[in-house]
């Protein structure tokens, strides 16, 4: 009697412990599996040039729905997400391809200060309240941090 109570209670507690585990997830279930933030700062054409293409390379070396980048411009970085920056085209692009623009709001206000007049920016460009504040909150993510 002992022993089909015993063979009874293994069997139960075996039902209980795979009926209380967490379904499999399948890939891309809960978002992408690769997040990178990609930080420009520096006003070198040829940095912003690079961060575009950083974000272009990530797109290609990931199937559709696997990565998720977003571009974080602040301080004399933020000309890259001007309106007639050379880039524009490249820019818009990749944002059509889902790569994400954050311009930081603090710096738009200094610009705007100095200049007398708001900084035309690009549509795909969204705005933040601090561009560094948004690379922490990114990073906090598990957001893997790039900056060239």
């Amino acid at each position: 009697m002992f022993k089909h109570f015993r063979s009874l209670f293994l069997v139960t507690s075996s039902l209980l412990l795979v009926s209380a585990a967490p379904p499999a997830l399948s890939a891309g279930q809960d978002g992408p599996e690769y997040k990178y933030v990609l930080q420009i700062s520096d006003m070198d054409p040829s940095k912003q040039e690079l961060i575009l293409n950083n974000a272009s390379n990530l797109l290609k070396a990931y199937p559709p729905g696997e990565v998720e980048v977003e571009v974080v411009a602040y301080g004399p970085g933020l000309r890259l997400m001007f309106a007639d920056n050379a880039n524009s085209k490249h820019l818009d692009s990749l944002a059509q391809s889902g790569v994400k623009f954050s311009a930081c709001g603090n710096t738009i206000k200094g610009m705007t200060k100095l200049m007398g007049e708001a900084p035309k920016m690009n549509p795909s460009a969204g705005v933040v309240p601090a561009g560094v504040v948004r690379i922490g909150e990114l990073v906090h993510q598990d957001y893997i941090y790039i900056k060239p």
